[in-house]
């Protein structure tokens, strides 16, 4: 069996005396998609912080591509993409330049080519030079995507990635995301309409604990995986 692509033990943040994510202990299989669920404000945010390095745990430990999220490495940043609520990308710049700036970034080879395929895939290359300001939500948040794809990173933590996106929007985040082959995924997600149609897991949060975990490195998830293997070989 392959080791975890994520593993978390204890995973805890705390402000004050508030448990935002508590005591979380999940394993995540390479190439697997996993839907992160729950309520506003049941740690989700928190929890994808942690494991993309950006915020610090107050107790337990995770390893990301067999490295630990602390103190973060260079090596690991390079293998993780996020996504966050929020596009995070410079307004006054270009979706070009926003491309090009990243790419310097994380020394990305190539960095021309890969600009120009990404953002001919997300279908912002007719308006490469224009200023990122003018652009509506959708296209903001399709050209984070771009960004996070950009390194071509081999684990993706997406928080609310359908946001603004149209219908040929979320068709575009499922070809080069969720349906991708090879890529790990962990999306915060409240589009349970969506979750079936691309996710082989999901770890379900309240206030702060997992109270449901059937992804694939779980117990319960690699039972419904051979109980689907078995009814595979059946037919």
């Amino acid at each position: 069996m392959s080791a975890p692509a994520i593993e978390t033990r204890g995973l805890t943040k705390r402000y004050g005396t508030l448990d935002v994510v508590r005591d979380v202990t999940i394993a995540v299989g390479p190439g697997s998609k996993t839907a992160l669920t729950g309520a506003n404000g049941a740690g989700k945010t928190t929890l994808l912080g942690m494991l993309a390095t950006l915020i610090v745990p107050s107790a337990g430990e995770a390893t990301v591509a067999g490295h630990p999220v602390q103190p973060p490495a260079p090596a690991l940043r390079r293998r993780i993409g996020v996504l966050a609520h929020l596009p995070m990308v410079y307004e006054e710049l270009s979706p070009w330049e926003n491309l090009a700036f990243f790419a310097r970034l994380y020394a990305v080879e190539g960095a021309a080519a890969r600009a120009e395929e990404l953002l001919r895939r997300v279908g912002l290359w007719a308006r490469r030079h224009e200023p990122t300001h003018v652009f509506s939500r959708g296209q903001h948040q399709r050209l984070a995507l771009a960004r996070a794809l950009l390194h071509a990173p081999d684990i993706l933590l997406l928080d609310e990635p359908e946001t603004g996106l149209d219908p040929e929007g979320v068709a575009v985040l499922d070809e080069l995301v969720l349906r991708a082959p090879g890529l790990t995924v962990i999306a915060a997600t409240h589009r349970l309409d969506h979750v079936a149609s691309w996710s082989d897991g999901t770890v379900h949060l309240d206030r702060g604990q997992v109270v449901e975990d059937a992804t694939r490195g779980s117990a319960s998830g690699a039972r419904a995986a051979a109980t689907a293997g078995g009814a595979g070989e059946a037919q």
